[in-house]
């Protein structure tokens, strides 16, 4: 799990170089300029006409029917989790997916339902681990009705699920009767990363949902896409849950210009994280994971000294990382970061590691 970063204290310098987490992104001037002149409405009665524009054009991009704006990632994952099951029942999926490391025990407590964790590297479950855990229906046991999986997968690494991966787990849950859904948080980092479109990896998924707080760059914002029928039982959570965002349009507009300008550029993000990795592992005693898209790894244990205290260091030199962890670290890469700041940041971590 990724610990909340420390407010800053007396006496500590300004942050220079932000790798705690793709959602430290900040809206570029040209981001602000287009949500300044958002055309809005109310979103409740069907009028704001830039959620709507969002909505239709990620139901595309996704491959669905339908998609629904919402304020946050958790929310649409909360929101699906309400629709596709009932009290009592359980859901599959990773044993570090986010729906269980990070959003509060929410599926219990809004949903009455339970996660059975899946086990497998980096963050993503085989398909013969899906079979195993499968049950026949019985009286004795809580209805498997959901399966879940995160794309990319965060705690795992940033890892990206093949796409024949994603098409088995799909058609083995759909064959036990079970619905699906996709965390794609960082859906457009493993799109971009694997060269593949996004409703290819959604396509055998009953939901899907994008995040545009993280590497797109906008200020708040993710978009619930599913059958017609699903966003019509959606919205009803979404009512009972805090209601319309009546003139949202304004951020909205903020995901509109991320779908057209820093799609593309999550490449760069992923370079800069090769980069970050490649200078990490010749630090003698860091062991680093290589990183698949924007997400770096790394364990201080070889090097005496805990995450938080090494966290701790780093931050008096004005550079946050988040710690996930007594010896695990991870850097993210994002907008806000350049290569210049990559390479700043390696040379302050051989500084204090060297002091």
């Amino acid at each position: 799990m990724v610990h909340a970063p420390p407010r800053p204290g007396p006496g500590q310098p300004p942050i220079r170089i932000n790798l705690y987490s793709d959602t430290q992104t900040r809206p570029t001037p040209a981001m602000r300029a287009a949500m300044l002149e958002a055309e809005v409405g109310d979103e409740q009665s069907g009028l704001d006409p830039t959620i709507n524009l969002l909505c239709d054009r990620m139901a595309a991009l996704l491959g669905k029917q339908a998609a629904m704006f919402l304020p946050s990632g958790t929310m649409c994952n909360e929101i699906a989790i309400l629709t596709l099951c009932r009290p009592g029942d359980a859901v599959l999926a990773h044993g570090s997916a986010h729906i269980l490391s990070a959003e509060g025990g929410a599926p219990a407590a809004l949903a009455g339902v339970q996660i059975t964790p899946l086990a497998g590297e980096g963050g993503q479950f085989s398909p013969a681990t899906l079979r195993a855990a499968l049950q026949p229906t019985s009286r004795y046991s809580a209805p498997q009705t959901l399966v879940a999986v995160e794309q990319t997968a965060n705690l795992g690494g940033g890892t990206v699920w093949p796409l024949a991966a994603l098409r088995e787990v799909a058609d083995i849950a759909h064959g036990h009767g079970a619905a699906t859904h996709m965390d794609g948080a960082r859906l457009m980092n493993a799109a971009v990363a694997a060269g593949i479109p996004a409703a290819e990896m959604a396509e055998g998924f009953d939901s899907v949902w994008l995040d545009f707080t993280k590497g797109l760059g906008a200020p708040l914002g993710a978009v619930l896409c599913g059958s017609a029928d699903f966003i019509e039982a959606a919205w009803r959570w979404k009512q009972r849950l805090g209601g319309a965002l009546r003139q949202g349009g304004i951020c909205a507009a903020g995901c509109l210009y991320a779908l057209d300008h820093h799609i593309e550029r999550l490449a760069e993000d992923h370079a800069n994280a090769r980069l970050l990795a490649a200078g990490l592992a010749q630090i003698p005693g860091l062991a680093v994971q290589t990183p698949e898209t924007n997400l770096v790894f790394f364990d201080t244990e070889g090097v005496g000294l805990s995450a938080a205290t090494l966290a701790a260091r780093l931050r008096a030199e004005g550079v946050l990382i988040s710690t996930m962890g007594p010896t695990r670290m991870r850097a993210c890469t994002h907008l806000d970061v350049t290569r210049h700041d990559v390479e700043e940041t390696l040379s302050v971590l051989r500084h204090v590691l060297a002091g």
